[in-house]
């Protein structure tokens, strides 16, 4: 199981943008947070076009295949969407690993056993100013 944002582990962390230029902001190599939204096309094309690593967040299945046909890879969830969504995952065999937003060590095990891939913590998450 993925875990990013733990204290106990070293992982990468995401960076939060909202439009180009603050891609622009982020360190080279770095995997880029945004909500998938019709809006944020563009970014998506631009990080494509340049093979910057990217996690979506997703709201249902529907957005999750999307995100997955553009090359996320990561599909991040809620709690609600998580098995759903890793079922659609493992069916597709998609590449993308999914993750869950979590807030507190206690929610490790449950998304454990249902086969989530991964999970993230808030602390992961880097707001990009513009």
């Amino acid at each position: 199981m993925l875990l990013f944002g733990h204290r106990f582990i070293k992982s990468e962390s995401f960076y939060h943008v909202s439009d180009i230029e603050a891609v622009l902001k982020t360190p080279s190599g770095s995997t880029i947070y945004l909500e998938f939204a019709e809006e944020n096309l563009d970014i998506i094309e631009y990080l494509q076009s340049n093979s910057v690593s990217f996690a979506l967040e997703v709201a249902s299945i529907t957005e999750a295949v999307y995100a997955a046909a553009l090359g996320a890879k990561y599909l991040v969830v809620d709690e609600i969407a998580a098995k759903e969504v890793q079922s659609l995952a493992q069916e597709y065999l998609l590449d993308a690993k999914v993750l869950v937003h979590i807030e507190n060590d206690g929610q490790i095990e449950r998304f454990a056993k249902e086969g989530i891939d991964g999970v993230i913590y808030p602390g992961a998450i880097v707001k990009i100013p513009t």
